[in-house]
């Protein structure tokens, strides 16, 4: 690859003068049928997808990481104007993070990870090298509509294919936003046309349509469990970011005010909106009341006894059926902590990021993946029962969990037994993807189908090349 990042980068910032300068983005180019990626059916949007596939494929690996650099800059450079647009369309989470989020997509990596293997011996030289799927059909959620969109192309384009998404509908105008503005700079900078293209109106009939489309190989899923059950029963290959409900042990080891910022830090992300973020916490009796002191220094605020119970009720409603899950009030979810204790005739002091109080197991925060920023504690008689419970109420889902211990033994125990994707100790959960602590980050982590925390490897085939006898040249 010719072209050094500073040259990219002054290709992008050239091309999003020019487009700037006329105003904003235009119209298609010519032969194009949809508005920059942008389709009004799911048939539309696979036959740009391919041919923008086939053209990629003929394309220099320098114009493929231009085009990856221009999505990392227009997510990094239009960071706010984009976050306030998501959050004015899907009303949850918090500003400042909508645009953190964002600006965290020019750290998602690259082709980079594409390395060439060799094998040589007596009998030649075999390479082995990764291939593209083709056009991947990608399905985002809500929660992180742009940002994930961003992701996944940068990992997916990295590795040669394009996506066609269906994203939530109650995010689709900011990911059609994405859409346009990635694909019209990338046009100008390379002529690479549609390497993401987008369905305009989302349905849960347009997903199907792409969970089944012969012209789709793989499929992506970023979503809530019925959308990762309807991946997983589709007759193709799926890589399925599922559901997730981590928990927290705390134990009377722990450094008490680190572990408080940290599940501050954690659960009052975009209010609690992240699938890795701390759901529940389950503290040792000896330092329980410590721990919930330490909560309150450092911006959370407590809450009572009757006042836990007035915001659950408020939260959930009793299931449908004997056995079955409390329905959650949907109109909660990644509202601001501010707003829930309104909610009950509380007020919190200015700046509180996240409430929490005590409760039991049988309250339906623990069990229930709620995305709000509350947070229950439940106190445990030890840390092998701490572990016991967060074991339990993770529900098996092998996704994410958090220890707060300097007790080697018991964090390599937990470890063990929670078997998680994501296993934090001592740090806040987005540390686990290089936010606070080492390693890449992603917005697809693939538990269900074990993939992990995706990167443009996750998207490839494995092709081996065999050349016998010869090349070896030593």
């Amino acid at each position: 690859m010719q072209a050094t990042e500073e040259a990219i980068r002054s290709v992008v910032q050239e091309v999003l003068s020019q487009l700037n300068n006329r105003g904003g983005y235009g119209s298609a180019p010519a032969g194009g049928d949809g508005d920059w990626g942008v389709f009004n059916s799911v048939d539309q949007a696979v036959a740009a997808a391919t041919a923008g596939q086939q053209q990629l494929l003929k394309a220099t690996l320098e114009d493929r990481a231009k085009a990856l650099e221009i999505v990392r800059q227009i997510c990094d450079t239009q960071a706010e104007e984009l976050g306030r647009m998501e959050l004015e369309e899907t009303k949850i989470g918090r500003l400042d993070h909508k645009i953190e989020k964002l600006h965290l997509i020019k750290s998602i990596p690259g082709m980079e990870f594409l390395k060439t293997e060799a094998v040589s011996g007596d009998n030649g030289i075999s390479l082995t090298e990764y291939a593209p799927f083709g056009v991947i059909g990608a399905i985002t959620p809500v929660t992180h509509s742009l940002p994930t969109l961003a992701c996944n192309f940068i990992n997916m384009v990295a590795a040669g294919n394009t996506l066609v998404v269906n994203p939530h509908p109650s995010g689709a105008k900011i990911a059609c936003e994405g859409v346009r503005r990635f694909n019209q700079a990338i046009y100008q900078a390379t002529g690479l046309q549609n390497l993401v293209t987008i369905v305009g109106n989302p349905t849960l009939e347009t997903a199907d349509e792409i969970f089944n489309h012969r012209g789709i190989p793989l499929l992506v899923v970023t979503g809530g469990p019925g959308v990762a059950r309807a991946a997983l029963a589709a007759k193709k290959r799926a890589i399925v970011a599922g559901p997730g409900n981590p928990p927290v042990v705390v134990d009377e080891t722990a450094d008490l005010d680190n572990a408080a910022k940290s599940i501050i830090i954690g659960a009052a992300y975009d209010n609690n909106l992240l699938c890795i973020g701390e759901k529940e916490v389950f503290a040792v009796d000896s330092i329980f009341d410590q721990l919930m002191s330490a909560m309150g220094r450092h911006g959370g605020f407590q809450l009572n006894a009757q006042q836990v119970a007035q915001l659950t009720s408020l939260a959930f409603a009793p299931p449908k059926e004997p056995g079955g899950h409390a329905m959650l009030n949907r109109d909660m979810i990644g509202k601001d902590a501010a707003v829930l204790a309104g909610m009950i005739g509380v007020n919190v002091p200015a700046g509180t990021q996240l409430l929490y109080g005590e409760t039991d197991t049988n309250n339906p925060f623990v069990p229930e993946e709620q995305m709000m920023p509350f947070v229950p504690f439940v106190r445990c008689r030890n840390a092998d029962h701490g572990i016991e419970l967060a074991k339990e109420f993770e529900h098996g889902f092998r996704h994410t969990s958090m220890i707060h211990s300097r007790n080697i033994e018991t964090i390599t125990k937990m470890g063990r037994i929670m078997d998680t994707t994501l296993f934090v100790q001592n740090g806040p959960c987005g540390a686990a993807l290089g936010n606070g602590g080492e390693g890449y980050g992603s917005f697809s982590i693939a538990t269900p189908t074990g993939e992990g925390v995706t990167n443009p490897l996750t998207f490839t085939r494995f092709r081996r090349s065999t050349t016998v006898g010869h090349l070896r040249i030593i």
